[in-house]
């Protein structure tokens, strides 16, 4: 870049990051913010049956889509692709709130309704998520790229406690619908900083894109998803609906490594994976949101049952763990901006996790909250020193022209680990559920485990509670013990990572420079074997 473009674009960074935080903080927020609301949109449509899809949809429009947009950006240029995708998002979410409305004939189809349109909210997520990272690696050198990284780790703890929070409240005290609606205004501003403010280099690149990569890992992310959703809930494991999703996966996924070996511009370079430290950094990615998502899930459903707080409240006893993680991410950022080194961090950062989800397997119908709490204080603090160090490293391993892709795959990676989680330890919880006294507090058997009535649990005799209680926090308790061991892989991995120095903004290429020119400026300084 030369000095001209750095003195026009570096005025306009804070300006412009205050923009990209607004829309992390409307994608986070909405994976979260629906939960306290689900109860009365049941209320309202029924379809008791498919309400976790109203989850489920969302989350799997935005892993299936984050590569997609990465890659996106990379060939058409990461602005225009960006602020695409604030619209797509925003579209979706005006169309949730209206679910149900005279607008699309009543309310006879508003819960099918929903989950369509959330599933189209999910594939604006997914470009605000990638788009904000790979746009801060755009405008900051990994060198100082870890300040900005940390801020927004920071935004995406405050989304996850105040998610909840701001749901619960805007049910209470509004619609549910306005859970969607709020969405508009404060994404409008967002757009309209970004459209004027933004900024960024542009490198040529041959504009073709792999549709068909892009179909077929669609397909095989859609089929695994479903697996981990239906799987020994809606059917069998071993009936033909989950065989037959479980063969549609592989033939899927496997046609897609074909493709990508094929094709000029791959939508999921696979020879990005040739890079040790991206591959590394990549299955660290998975496992960090196989435990993280999986296992979180369960905290709130502790507190409100065990311990007795509301929805709301529920939000605010998640706040230690917000504030762990919030604090580390802005340390650790400001640490590698310094020192340029981040190696140590991913190790310590498994480490301190795998010891908070140790903790977390000690809760029992006994814990106090101040011991939760500080239990909860060391998981967000060995989640502070991997969430956005994770993404550095994976940026820092490949080169510039890459970047949108190797951005949309590490967040592809923690989503689609997130998805897993959440089945796999939603199966543990119910299964161990099922074998102990709580378990007669669901009505309706094993279906989603939709069954647990909080009121009727208070009603209960003193002795009866306590057992269901014991049964609950059991089940709780034994998910994070199997959080455990997924968590210990993550600093094992992480000491073969190698320290590679971070590009500075004398080692970026300006933007007049030819392919060749921005190729060899990355590979020679960042180390890109």
């Amino acid at each position: 870049m030369t000095q001209e473009t750095q003195a026009a674009t570096r005025p306009n960074v804070r300006v412009v990051l205050f923009g990209l935080m607004i829309a992390m903080m409307l994608a986070m927020l909405d994976n979260m913010i629906v939960s306290t609301a689900l109860p009365r949109i049941v209320g309202e449509f029924g379809g008791v049956d498919h309400f976790t899809w109203v989850v489920t949809a969302y989350v799997l429009g935005t892993t299936v889509s984050t590569p997609i947009w990465g890659k996106l950006g990379d060939l058409y240029g990461r602005k225009t692709v960006f602020l695409t995708s604030v619209v797509i998002f925003l579209v979706g979410s005006a169309l949730c709130g209206m679910s149900g409305s005279d607008m699309f004939g009543g309310s006879g189809n508003g819960m099918i309704e929903l989950i369509a349109f959330r599933a189209v909210q999910g594939l604006g997520a997914g470009g605000l998520m990638v788009g904000v990272m790979a746009i801060i690696g755009d405008l900051v050198p990994p060198r100082e790229r870890g300040r900005y990284q940390g801020m927004i780790a920071g935004i995406m703890a405050i989304a996850m406690v105040a998610g909840p929070l701001v749901g619960g409240f805007i049910t209470d005290n509004l619609s549910w619908r306005w859970a969607f609606y709020v969405n508009l205004p404060l994404g409008g501003v967002a757009l309209l900083v970004l459209a004027t403010t933004m900024h960024l280099p542009k490198y040529r690149t041959e504009h073709k894109i792999d549709w068909l990569g892009a179909a077929l890992l669609s397909v095989g992310i859609t089929a695994i998803v479903l697996v981990t959703t239906w799987g020994g809930n809606s059917y069998d494991w071993t009936s033909l609906p989950i065989l037959g999703l479980a063969v549609l996966a592989a033939v899927a996924l496997v046609a897609f490594g074909f493709v990508e070996r094929r094709v000029p511009e791959p939508i999921l370079p696979l020879a990005l994976f040739a890079n040790r430290n991206f591959a590394l950094i990549s299955v660290i990615g998975f496992l960090l949101g196989f435990a993280m998502f999986g296992a979180m899930n369960f905290l709130p459903l502790y507190q409100q049952t065990v311990q007795g707080a509301s929805a709301t409240n529920s939000g605010l006893l998640l706040l230690p763990l917000m504030f762990g993680m919030l604090v580390v991410s802005l340390v650790v950022g400001r640490a590698i901006t310094r020192t340029g080194r981040y190696r140590m961090f991913p190790i310590v950062g498994g480490v301190v996790m795998a010891a908070g989800m140790v903790l977390l397997s000690r809760l029992d119908v006994d814990t106090s909250k101040a011991m939760s709490s500080l239990y909860m204080v060391v998981l967000g603090v060995g989640m502070g020193f991997l969430m956005q160090t994770s993404m550095l490293i994976a940026q820092n391993s490949v080169e510039q022209k890459d970047l949108g892709a190797a951005s949309g795959a590490a967040t592809f990676f923690r989503s689609i680990g997130g998805s897993f989680g959440i089945s796999l330890f939603g199966a543990i919880f119910a299964n161990r559920l099922a074998d102990s006294a709580a378990g007669g507090a669901f009505s309706g058997g094993g279906g989603e485990g939709r069954g647990l009535d909080l009121e009727k649990l208070k009603e209960l005799p003193a002795q009866a509670r306590e057992l269901v209680l014991g049964g609950l926090s059991d089940a709780i308790s034994h998910v994070f013990l199997w959080a455990v061991l997924f968590t210990i892989v993550v600093p094992v991995l992480a000491w073969f990572i190698k320290e590679v120095p971070l590009r500075s903004a004398n080692d970026v290429p300006p933007a007049d420079a030819t392919p060749e020119e921005q190729a060899e400026a990355a590979l020679g300084k960042a180390g890109v074997a």
